[in-house]
């Protein structure tokens, strides 16, 4: 194998699990799949920036302020200012947005478990991943000519 085969294989695998998530993104309903990923990040207890998601998720801002603005719409999150920071807004999930959010991620989490279980040296493949993904930046610096 060379470095062309072994990229083609790397992002046929990477769309095919993305596709997964999509699958199930819309058989539950969500209109967007990132909206998926952003409830999925939210739902970890945790107050996280919108600035962060994207970042984190590589969702792009203007999606993720749409999708932000439908769950604050619905009642789903609470946004509170960030101290020191005049345009960049923390979110966390309200009680609502937590049973929403559980009753979407509810499946999908114990799916997940399942494919866990079946993963040899989870820790260490999710290492190798980390890794591949920190040096493939370079290709997003490179200037096309």
């Amino acid at each position: 194998m060379n470095e062309h085969e072994f990229f083609y294989e790397l992002g046929k695998l990477i769309y095919q699990i993305d596709g997964v998530y999509e699958k199930y993104g819309s058989r539950a309903s969500l209109k967007s799949p990132n909206l998926l990923w952003i409830l999925y990040a939210l739902n970890d207890g945790k107050i996280h920036s919108q600035k962060q998601i994207c970042d984190e998720w590589s969702i792009p801002r203007s999606t993720a302020n749409t999708l932000i603005k439908e769950l604050e719409d619905n009642g789903y999150i609470h946004l509170s200012q960030i101290k020191g920071k005049r345009r960049e807004l923390n979110i966390s999930l309200t009680k609502t947005g937590k049973e929403y959010a559980n009753t979407i991620l509810k499946d999908l989490y114990s799916r997940e478990k399942e494919v866990y279980k079946e993963i040899n040296n989870a820790e260490e493949t999710l290492q190798v991943i980390k890794h591949l993904a920190q040096k493939m930046s370079i290709i997003s610096n490179v200037e096309i000519k």
